[in-house]
């Protein structure tokens, strides 16, 4: 089943665990939102500078923002009002994670190459 997911703190430089994603996400036929500061295409696809620009619904976050740089954005990402939100390595909040547990979305601390390469993703 192909999911609409945003990637929040995606990036075009190939070495990017966020690029990486989308690469992959994109190979197994999702559709995806990259979201970056400057909003700059990547793989041909769209970019947004904030995930209140994306107009169709989202059904899953994949976060590569520290907690520092998502605080700020958490109320656009509640917004949006995603099934799920994952917390990549190096991304984990726990005030952050209680606060969408607590507006009933999911969260997961986990990687999403490796969700993807086991065929955990969806």
């Amino acid at each position: 089943m192909a999911l609409s997911v945003a990637i929040i703190g995606a990036s075009h430089k190939p070495q990017r665990y966020s690029y990486k994603a989308q690469v992959m996400l994109m190979e197994q036929g999702h559709r995806v939102f990259p979201v970056s500061g400057n909003g700059r295409t990547i793989l041909d696809v769209p970019g947004y500078t904030s995930v209140k620009e994306i107009t169709q619904p989202v059904d899953t976050i994949t976060l590569y923002l520290n907690a520092q740089r998502h605080e700020p954005i958490k109320q656009d990402i509640l917004a949006i009002n995603p099934r799920r939100i994952i917390f990549n390595p190096g991304t984990e909040s726990s005030q952050l994670i209680e606060f969408y547990q607590s507006h009933d979305i999911d969260t997961l601390e986990a990687c999403t190459l490796v969700m993807i390469q086991t065929g955990m993703f969806e």
